[in-house]
C-alpha cells in the first residue's frame, strides 16, 4: 500500500465520527443506507454526508445508489491492505 493512501486513510480515522460511522456499518452486517446513518449519528445532515464523503474517498467505504438512496458498505479490501500495512510495522 502506497504511503500517500495510508495516510489518507489514517486522517479519515483520526475522526471520532467517522469511526463511530465504520462502527455502525460494521454492527449492520457491513451496509446501511444513508438515512439510516443519519437517524442514527446525533449530528446534522450535513456533517454525516461530510463524514461519509471523507471515509468514502478514503476509499474505507463503498457508495452505491439505489434509486433515491444511496447504500453505504464497508470496503473490507481496503481495511485488510490499511492492517497488513499497520501489521508490518510491528517489530
Amino acid at each position: 500500500m502506497e504511503l500517500k493512501k495510508v495516510e489518507k486513510i489514517s486522517k479519515a480515522l483520526a475522526d471520532p465520527n467517522r469511526l463511530q460511522i465504520l462502527k455502525l456499518l460494521h454492527k449492520n452486517k457491513s451496509c446501511m443506507y444513508c438515512s439510516d446513518i443519519n437517524d442514527v449519528i446525533d449530528l446534522a445532515q450535513p456533517s454525516v454526508s461530510h463524514h461519509l464523503k471523507q471515509l468514502s474517498d478514503a476509499e474505507l467505504i463503498i457508495a452505491e445508489k439505489e434509486g433515491r438512496e444511496v447504500k453505504y458498505v464497508l470496503n473490507n479490501k481496503i481495511i485488510d491492505q490499511y492492517t497488513s500495512f499497520l501489521t508490518s510495522l510491528k517489530v
